[in-house]
């Protein structure tokens, strides 16, 4: 596990010898998408999704675009704010520091859904959007340490631990709820404080395991962070198109996340509406599911690193559209099981293999600033994809939408059939 970073002169903050990277270090850093991984699973896909819809919002019809119209918000702010954080992260080289305190604040709103109660549909929209913000943020500034701790050899196996890690804190969170919800009735809120003081300690070994390895550097006179930070996104649309591989994935990308994060918003919402499985089988569902997600995270880490990105994100691309056809065909909770099976594998793999793509087309001491680009576009995919499948399905019905949903992700594999990787830094 343990990686070797080429030696390469001072640039843009990294110092000329960076210090090895040990194992216990690349374990510290999956630790956090053990932990984060509590936020998504337990609130945004699997209990509080369902909560809201039933409870909160008392089943009104218009829920489900509430729910997605959300998300879609709250992914758009990151998408203004996440080119400034990468690059005021990079300049201050303090990248664990932003993690932090992005963790405590989706911590602490996480905790606070407890007190949010049946009807208060505007409260609970406000504090998920919130918690979300700061979830996604999270995320950017996690990815961006991965160049640093390793090879372009070695960046799908790690990558792959780290999302095996995240699969592992989604288990462990679902079986904390189900053992909070089955102890009595009522108890469903509890699961939220959990959630919150999961995300908050499992991810302190992040903070006492992983090194900031960048310099501190100056900002130019005269130019302040707001000023960088539009400077960012400026830099951002000349920067990318500049690398054409890079470029092209981003498009890739942002086309079959937006799949993705459908599925992620609106997964249980559909078990219990539509295939009308009770709140303990979606949980043992999702159990299924994240056992899946950790074998398709490892197994298609290991094998992108032998036969190389392009294999691992297709084959995954087509698990996905297999999975979004039979949902929406699927009428037992025996068959969609099934289609949970298929969907962990699939959801593993590409979203491994997607940040490790990243990993190896980013510039040496740019980290941040691309994993913001990186954060751009799945934040531009998070803002499309719960938004129209949100409001699918209150028009048209989730079957509908479901199906549509596919087609995101054959749109994402058709513009990767064209396109090659190569080592890191060798594409423009």
């Amino acid at each position: 596990m343990c990686a070797s970073p080429t030696t390469e002169p001072e640039l843009n903050g990294i110092s000329e010898s960076p210090p090895p990277v040990r194992p216990r270090e690349i374990f510290g850093w999956c630790c956090f998408d053990f932990a984060n991984s509590a936020f998504t699973t337990i609130i945004i896909t699997v209990v509080y999704a369902v909560f809201f819809i039933e409870v909160v919002a008392g089943k009104d019809p218009r829920a489900a675009g509430w729910w997605g119209t959300t998300l879609a918000i709250s992914q758009f702010i990151v998408i203004l704010v996440s080119p400034l954080i990468g690059a005021v992260a990079d300049v201050t080289a303090r990248k664990k520091s932003f993690l932090m305190m992005t963790a405590i604040v989706c911590s602490l709103g996480t905790a606070m859904l407890y007190f949010v109660g049946a009807g208060e549909v505007w409260l609970a929209l406000a504090i998920v959007g919130v918690a979300n913000i700061a979830f996604s943020l999270s995320e950017n500034l996690c990815s961006s340490f991965l160049p640093e701790i390793s090879t372009p050899e070695n960046a799908g196996r790690i990558s792959g631990y780290g999302w095996s890690f995240g699969y592992f804190g989604g288990l462990l969170s679902l079986v904390l709820a189900l053992v909070i919800i089955n102890s009595g009735s009522g108890r469903v809120p509890w699961t939220f404080v959990m959630t919150g003081a999961f995300f908050f300690l499992a991810s302190l070994p992040t903070l006492l395991l992983l090194r900031e390895r960048a310099r501190r550097r100056k900002l130019p006179p005269g130019q302040g962070y707001v000023a960088l930070g539009f400077a960012q996104l400026r830099q951002m649309f000349h920067e990318v198109p500049q690398h054409r591989t890079l470029a092209i994935f981003f498009l890739a990308m942002t086309l079959y996340v937006s799949g993705l994060t459908a599925v992620i918003a609106f997964a249980s919402i559909y078990a219990s509406e539509v295939i009308h499985m009770t709140q303990d089988q979606t949980i043992k569902l999702f159990v299924v599911l994240q056992l899946a997600g950790v074998a398709g995270a490892f197994a298609f880490g290991w094998w992108q690193d032998r036969v190389g990105a392009k294999p691992a994100l297709l084959l995954a691309l087509g698990l996905w559209i297999v999975a979004c056809l039979w949902a929406g065909v699927c009428q037992t909770a025996g068959q969609f099981f099934g289609v949970g099976i298929v969907a962990g594998i699939a959801l593993g793999s590409l979203q491994s293999a997607g940040r490790a793509v990243v990993s190896t087309l980013t510039p040496v001491g740019r980290a941040g600033e691309f994993f913001g680009y990186w954060g751009f576009f799945g934040k531009l995919a998070g803002v499309i994809g719960p938004f129209i499948f949100g409001w699918l399905a209150t028009w048209l019905g989730y079957r509908v939408a479901i199906v549509a949903n596919a087609g995101f992700f054959l749109a994402g594999l058709l513009v990767l059939l064209g396109l090659r990787f190569g080592p890191r830094n060798a594409e423009t």
